[in-house]
This record gives C-alpha cells, structure tokens and sequence, in this order.
C-alpha cells in the first residue's frame, strides 16, 4: 500500500488521459472522462475536431443495462450491439473496454464504437469492471475475463459464434484488452477450474501500453500505483504481473495496435511486435499522424479507427 508520506503530501495531474487530480488524501477525485469532456479538453488545440454521435441504424439492435455480475461493492453491467438481419451463420463477437487510467471512464464511451462493428456484422459487447477507487488489480481482469465467459454461456441469444472472440481496449483498457487476451484460462486468475474459456482469437489496442515496467513505461506513475495496489518501487510484483508483454508467446492471437501520435501510449508495443513476428503471428500497426490521446472519441480519427478495425477483424474471422 502507499506510504503515509505519498498518501499526505503527493498531488498527481493527469493530463492525457483522465482529467483526475490526486491530493492529500487515499481516494483521489475523479473528474468524467466521457466524450463531452474530451473535445472541451482538446478544442483549443484541434478547432476542427467533434464528438463522435451515435449510429442510428436498422441494422442492429441493442439491449443496454444488463447485469452480468454482482460483486459486494457493485452489480457490474454491459451493454449488446448485434446484427439485427436473419441469419443462419452466427457473428463473430468483439468485447470493448473503455479507457480511463484505470480510475475512471465507463462503458458508454464504448458504445458507439460497439454500435458500429454491430452494424458490420459484429456481435459487440461493452462492459462496467471494477476501477480502481473500488477495487485494485486484478478484480477489473477477472471481471472482464467473466464478461467473456458471460458471453460464450449466452452465444445462442445474440447469434455469437463462441469460437471467434476479439477483445478491443482504449487506453488503460488497451492495456486490460491485451493482458486478458494474453493470459487465456490463466492459473494467474483462478482460472483454470472455469468450465466456460475467456480465450479470444484476437487483440485490437488502441493506444495502450503494454508493459508497466518495460523502459518506455517510464511515466506511468501514481495513478496507475492506485490501481496496482502500490507505486512501482512498493508493488514491483504487481507492476510486473499486470504487463501483458510478459506473457507474449507463440499462443498469443494476432493483434492490431491503432496509436496516437503520442509515443508514451506505445510503451512495450514494438517488443511485443518483435515477438509475434518471431512466432509468425499476424500484427497489425496504425498510427494516426497529429493526433491526440482519446482520439477514438473524436472525429475525424474516430472513422480511420473503425475501418482498420473492421477491416483486421474480417480478414482474422470472415475471409
């Protein structure tokens, strides 16, 4: 845990991100990370962006607010987007992570994202999970990791084809995205008796790191110590056991990284690429010149992201 010197006198900004500021206390205040916030918080700077707005389309149809666990803290809920077109054939599914600097956020920042790959023949899922003013790591893991299995138990429902699973992130859920599709029916998280897999066949990271102690990841700090349980010096155990680069291997499934133009977002991502080019494994990189952290909430990066997603995720489970 942090020591009474840090939980006194640290005062943390985080500017990337989250808007959150830390003072002398052990919760720290979170401010909304959302999509109104981010163009108020990048307008200046990009005059010409806008908010990414719903789809409204005929082509899918979506059940929001579902339970899918209840902790003793919260009941935790997701939202389905699903192809509404009678089919035979079932969908692939994606599960979408909403970022935050694992304080904040929630899962409507997804929700648009969801709304389209729903509308192009996706079975789209987006999920609440413990952050870290309820719960440090690994219950958020362990909660998306249930959120799979929720999804594989109710496959008939939403016409879901249980065996072609992506799992997509943004930010620090980049970063949750690639450690649960990196550590599949893991002992790590108590897995192993599960009678449903939280495999995935593939991994998007939007502009997540994907190591906390690798030498790029050097600014990650304070808010990511309060979701670890301890900064990098008190916790090394954790810091190491949530970097998804450790677990690299020649099971990992292929990935696509979309980044920012931000190269603190990309900390371990070339390693990893490295690996998975040693191990013939299909990787895809995307970088959108100019732009901001959250660009995925904003247009005009909001619409390159969905069509390099669209486009890896058919040629990883429909061509």
């Amino acid at each position: 845990m942090y020591s009474s010197s840090i939980k006194n006198f640290i005062v943390v900004f985080v500017t990337f991100v989250t808007g959150v500021s830390t003072s002398a206390q052990q919760k720290a205040e979170v401010r909304p990370y959302n999509i109104t916030t981010t163009v108020k918080k990048y307008e200046k700077k990009y005059p010409f962006i806008k908010g990414i707005k719903p789809l409204v389309s005929d082509r899918f149809i979506a059940e929001e607010d579902i339970p899918y666990k209840e902790t003793q803290t919260s009941v935790l809920k997701l939202d389905v987007y699903y192809p509404s077109e009678k089919n035979d054939k079932n969908c692939p599914g994606v599960l979408l992570i909403h970022g935050g600097g694992w304080i904040s956020g929630s899962k409507e920042n997804q929700r648009i994202m969801a709304q389209h790959l729903a509308e192009n023949g996706f079975v789209a899922v987006t999920a609440s999970y413990r952050l870290s003013q309820e719960a440090v790591y690994p219950a958020g893991v362990i909660d998306l990791k249930d959120v799979l299995r929720w999804m594989r138990k109710n496959a008939e429902t939403y016409k879901l084809d249980p065996n072609k699973i992506a799992v997509l992130g943004t930010s620090a859920g980049a970063q949750l995205a690639t450690l649960v599709g990196v550590t599949p029916d893991s002992e790590l998280y108590h897995e192993k008796n599960e009678a449903i897999s939280s495999a995935v066949q593939a991994i998007v990271n939007v502009d997540g790191i994907v190591s906390f102690v690798h030498p790029e990841a050097a600014a990650e700090g304070e808010i990511a110590g309060l979701w670890l349980d301890g900064g990098r010096d008190e916790n090394p155990k954790n810091w190491k056991e949530a970097s998804p680069l450790e677990y690299v291997s020649s099971n990992t499934p292929p990935t696509l990284f979309i980044n920012s133009s931000m190269p603190r977002f990309h900390a371990g991502r070339d390693d990893m690429i490295k690996i998975l080019e040693k191990n013939n494994i299909y990787s895809e990189v995307h970088t959108l010149d100019g732009s901001p952290h959250s660009f995925w909430l904003l247009e005009p990066w909001f619409e390159p992201t969905v069509d390099f997603t669209v486009s890896f995720l058919n040629k990883i489970f429909k061509n």
